[in-house]
């Protein structure tokens, strides 16, 4: 049995940032951010993200510069989106070998992938012409099946390119199963697959779509990602499936509002857990900061120290860069 008030005294061990610092509970490290970047075909000028203050989409020369930034910062990773200069219904440049991702996983991959990650998202919603994450249907359904084909294709060419991790996040029943099982065919057993295990149909996604150009043209997504108001066995059980499918790490998104996702994902996987904070909770707190309502860099960090808190190894966030100069 612990003392009580007066002999217990909790606030002993806050009177100063040492003390504070000495019994911290929660750690960030700059090697725990993953960092999210845009490349757009056909630009010749880095362009700004309205909805994102900071964020762009890069050119080539301006990505290599942002990977090296992050390198130099410390930060653990990176992960490319692409956006095609041409878009089609098959969104058939997400594989082609010499599309602008791939292009870009060949260069990035070059110059900095022995200091950090590199990897791309594994998903076809910047590539096709509907913004839809697969194969349509002719009734506009996605196409489950046919589209698990275009993955595995997606994967081998950024393997081929060398992504040193595959990211699937297009919520598709199979998708690990499908790219595992192409990876190990084309001798890339040693590439790891980081799935999007739990991603939900979130309203907090909206900035991200106009920075990857990838808004659906008509329709939703909320036939393949979660309901957020779904039981929470929904999530272990798409994270059961992908680790008995060859996932060698799992993911929420997002990422705050689902802190408690977080949580029991952590409690029941022995492989490493990621969160992604995504673009609407980086748009919020840009907002409120822009409008001195909030103290924006704690509350960055306090966001970044919650979601790790929460059980996250790995945390995909718009200032990795940044916060990681700090730390």
């Amino acid at each position: 049995m612990s003392a009580q008030f007066p002999v217990a005294r909790p606030r002993r061990l806050r009177r100063s940032q040492a003390l504070r610092r000495i019994v911290s509970g929660t750690r960030l490290h700059a090697a725990d951010l993953i960092l999210p970047l845009f490349l757009k075909e056909g630009i010749d000028a880095p362009q700004p993200v309205s909805s994102m203050p900071g964020v762009f989409q890069h050119t080539r020369d301006s990505l290599r510069k942002a990977a090296h930034d992050a390198a130099e910062a410390g930060v653990g990773g990176l992960i490319l989106f692409g956006i095609p200069a041409v878009k089609d219904a098959t969104g058939s440049a997400a594989d082609d070998p010499d599309g602008i991702l791939q292009v870009a996983l060949r260069e990035v991959t070059a110059e900095v992938g022995d200091a950090l990650v590199v990897m791309a998202d594994t998903c076809l919603d910047e590539f096709t012409d509907h913004g839809h994450c697969g194969i349509l249907t002719p009734s506009g359904e996605v196409d489950n099946d046919a589209t698990l084909e275009r993955y595995a294709s997606i994967a081998l060419a950024q393997a081929a390119a060398g992504s040193q991790m595959i990211a699937p996040s297009g919520m598709m029943d199979g998708q690990v199963g499908a790219i595992r099982a192409a990876l190990d065919g084309a001798g890339h057993a040693d590439v790891p697959i980081l799935s999007y295990s739990v991603k939900y149909a979130s309203a907090f996604f909206g900035p991200f779509r106009e920075a990857a150009e990838c808004a659906p043209q008509f329709g939703d997504r909320s036939t393949h990602q979660q309901d957020p108001a779904g039981p929470l066995e929904e999530a272990l059980r798409e994270v059961r499936l992908d680790l008995a499918e060859g996932a060698d790490a799992v993911m929420v998104k997002p990422a705050l509002a689902y802190l408690d996702v977080i949580t029991r994902v952590r409690d029941a996987v022995d492989v490493p857990v990621a969160a992604y904070q995504v673009s609407g909770e980086y748009a919020m707190v840009e907002a409120a900061a822009a409008n001195g309502w909030i103290d924006r860099d704690r509350t960055i960090m306090e966001s970044l120290v919650a979601i790790k808190r929460a059980g996250a190894d790995m945390i995909l966030t718009y200032w990795a860069t940044e916060v990681a100069r700090q730390l």
